[in-house]
């Protein structure tokens, strides 16, 4: 073979090499990582997705948890993998806060990650307990704006999407209610029940079964719509707080993923995600599905969104981590 043509045959073979990969995809089993511990909203969705995903794609998939420094390390991991959609990353909306949070990161969200699809959308919801004088998120805002107020909210951790939401709720109403970061929400429960804090702002995943039970009162929660498993509970804006932003879990691939790759996947788990018992499980779990399904392109341009909205949340209200 002369020089000239041993050439062009590495060409083409690099050049094919993607759609090759992407035509024979799946071979082998797909891990999922999750950059939380196992047990919470994040593991447990994508966990359900993955048993669907194994019978859609013909492969088993592997739920992954590399939890730490706030979802970061598990992040740093899936934006090294190879980008040929055997390893992905099933995250929630801190992801798209960690660049306003941490002055470094050992990676860039939008620069060496490829969004595949948006799972669902997390609203975090304002609970107090059953005894407090608020009922609804005009009542904490008048107490708050009385002289001599010190209200408190505890949330699951400085810089979390619930600390920025309570001080958006500071921001916009004129009040200054006193944030409390706690561990997780194991932790503020026992202290939001016996009144320690005034009110707790949470993920309605966790919270729904305590709201449903009468074990805690609901005054608000995010997002621009009410969520259908609490449509009792209004939504911020609603209440008079123009805060629209919510939270949500999404499908991630390392940076440079092929094209044709990144619409296989997404097709796939959009499918999953529309069957009746996945629309079922995400609403019964305090979640909204995503109606109508999002395209990569367009599960793309709103996560970059989201992260130019949060970025301004923690630039207005001075929230940090580090």
């Amino acid at each position: 073979m002369s020089n000239l043509l041993w050439f062009f045959t590495c060409v083409l073979s690099v050049v094919a090499a993607p759609q090759a990969s992407a035509q024979s995809f799946p071979s082998q089993p797909i891990t999922i990582v999750v950059p939380f511990p196992a047990g919470g909203g994040s593991d447990i969705m994508a966990r359900r997705i993955g048993e669907q995903l194994r019978q859609e794609l013909g492969q088993p998939v592997i739920v992954d948890n590399r939890a730490g420094a706030g979802g970061n390390i598990g992040a740093a991991f899936v934006a090294k993998a190879r980008p040929d959609g055997y390893t992905l990353m099933l995250t929630a909306a801190p992801f798209a806060i960690a660049p306003a949070m941490y002055k470094s990161l050992p990676f860039d969200p939008i620069r060496d990650f490829t969004p595949i699809t948006q799972v669902a959308l997390v609203p975090l919801i304002v609970v107090t307990r059953p005894e407090s004088p608020f009922n609804t998120a005009a009542d904490l805002v008048g107490a708050g704006r009385k002289a001599g107020s010190h209200l408190t909210f505890g949330s699951f951790g400085n810089g979390s999407p619930p600390h920025l939401v309570g001080e958006s709720i500071n921001l916009l109403s004129g009040i200054k209610m006193t944030h409390v970061p706690y561990k997780g929400t194991s932790t503020a429960l026992p202290d939001l029940i016996a009144g320690r804090i005034d009110v707790a702002i949470l993920d309605a995943v966790s919270m729904t079964p305590f709201v449903k039970s009468g074990q805690l009162k609901a005054l608000a929660i995010t997002g621009p719509k009410r969520a259908p498993a609490l449509p009792g509970v209004p939504t911020l804006a609603e209440s008079g707080i123009e805060f629209r932003t919510v939270g949500w879990h999404g499908l991630f691939g390392p940076a440079k993923m092929p094209l044709d790759l990144v619409s296989r996947l997404n097709v796939a788990v959009n499918k999953v995600l529309g069957t009746p018992a996945m629309k079922a499980f995400v609403v019964e779990g305090g979640s909204i599905p995503i109606e109508p399904a999002l395209s990569e392109q367009q599960w793309d341009a709103q996560f970059k969104e989201d992260v130019r909205a949060w970025s301004r949340v923690a630039r207005e209200s001075g929230a940090t981590i580090e």
